[in-house]
């Protein structure tokens, strides 16, 4: 009798948890889109008082909440935030804000924030559907002198502002008459999600930041890899133009190894990163012509890296004969580098942008249907090549 009442109790058990739905997975936060701050506005020392600046921002995957990040990283004093929102945008490259869509931003529970010097604020969370490979519209209003003015220098974007007082509320372009082609203390947009697996941080120079791709068409290739992954996966673009691993570069930014804990490491979600430096250690001057140095900096983000959990891909460095400064010293230093990257034990996965990249009549060169013109960066057809040769699975 005792076996038998155990074994119904046994199978009213097994009935009762097949007929439960799964346990959903917790929301969580995860960055959606990401400008890596490159430098200071020149000549910005007294900032942008009165300013209200209309940052458009295009985010890689979708949520129904929604955070934004703001950087003071190259200010040397306190900078107020005395008004920041956020909307879906009405159009593409427009100020205009979807109707109904305009959100304010708190900092704490509060409207405004001061940010000190060197330091990236958070804002609270706010209601908003996103959806997936969409423009938003974050809107920051700076009343005060506080410089100098930290930016994103190349945006392949317009944005729009205006010096006339407090307009982060405005549905309205009708205020915002001036046009930038950067992006203004926004370094950040994080979605909170239950779907999404995280993000993945593409850590790169130019070619990664999108130079010469079209403008306002999105077409840099993390943005066609998040096309790929947007349901799954937030894609942040962490790449500065000019950008080397072991030296500053003014406009270009601190050195990869600098800013990886800020721009990568503390990412919200971040899982993987792709690590596409180096081109720019080569080519610039002073050159950096000992590939064992390169080849260490590397190994010290892939080490860093792995100590905070993540996946780490490393990306071959992509051809530049025709390049003004190429030669064949340097294209050996090229060569050795990427026999690294291809072989190491020190990445989890590799993508081999060079073989993608290169014209298999002159290796040393850029196929011709995918370089831009300069001989160094892909266009957007380059762009898309590389995209798709990430391997999802690994990310």
């Amino acid at each position: 009798m005792v076996e038998c009442m155990t074994r119904f109790l046994l199978a009213v058990a097994l009935l009762v948890a097949a007929a439960s739905p799964a346990q959903a997975a917790p929301a969580r936060w995860v960055g959606t889109w990401a400008a890596a701050p490159s430098s200071a506005v020149p000549g910005t020392d007294g900032g942008y008082p009165n300013f209200s600046i209309r940052n458009i921002v295009h985010v890689s995957a979708g949520g129904r909440e929604i955070r934004v990040r703001l950087s003071n990283a190259f200010g040397r004093t306190p900078v107020v935030f005395g008004q920041v929102t956020v909307a879906r945008a009405a159009g593409p490259d427009t100020p205009l804000a979807m109707p109904g869509t305009m959100r304010t931003l708190t900092f704490g529970g509060a409207t405004s924030v001061t940010a000190p010097p060197g330091a990236d604020v958070v804002s609270d969370g706010v209601a908003l559907t996103v959806p997936a490979d969409s423009d938003l519209l974050v809107t920051v209003f700076t009343p005060a002198p506080g410089g100098p003015v930290t930016h994103h220098q190349l945006a392949m974007q317009n944005s729009y502002f205006t010096r006339d007082g407090n307009h982060t509320a405005d549905e309205s372009a009708a205020a915002f008459r001036e046009r930038t082609q950067v992006w203004h203390y926004v370094s950040g947009v994080d979605v909170r999600s239950s779907a999404l697996r995280g993000s993945v941080v593409a850590l790169g120079d130019s070619i990664t930041d999108g130079a010469n791709s079209t403008p306002g068409a999105n077409l840099r290739w993390p943005d066609q890899l998040a096309d790929r992954v947007n349901t799954r996966l937030g894609v942040l673009n962490a790449g500065i133009s000019g950008n080397r691993l072991l030296l500053d570069g003014g406009g270009a930014g601190v050195n990869a190894l600098a800013r990886l804990d800020r721009d990568v490491l503390a990412q919200s979600g971040v899982r993987s990163v792709v690590v596409f430096e180096g081109i720019n250690d080569i080519q610039q001057t002073p050159h950096e012509t000992d590939p064992r140095k390169i080849i260490a900096a590397l190994q010290q983000i892939a080490a860093r890296s792995h100590d905070r959990g993540l996946r780490v891909i490393g990306a071959t460095i992509t051809p530049f004969k025709g390049w003004f400064s190429y030669t064949d010293e340097l294209e050996r230093v090229r060569q050795d580098v990427n026999a690294f990257i291809r072989t190491s034990p020190d990445f989890d996965a590799v993508v081999d942008f060079d073989a993608v990249l290169r014209d298999p009549a002159d290796p040393q060169r850029i196929r011709p249907d995918y370089d831009e013109g300069d001989h160094l960066h892909p266009g957007d057809k380059g762009f898309e090549a590389m995209a798709k040769a990430v391997r999802v699975a690994a990310l």
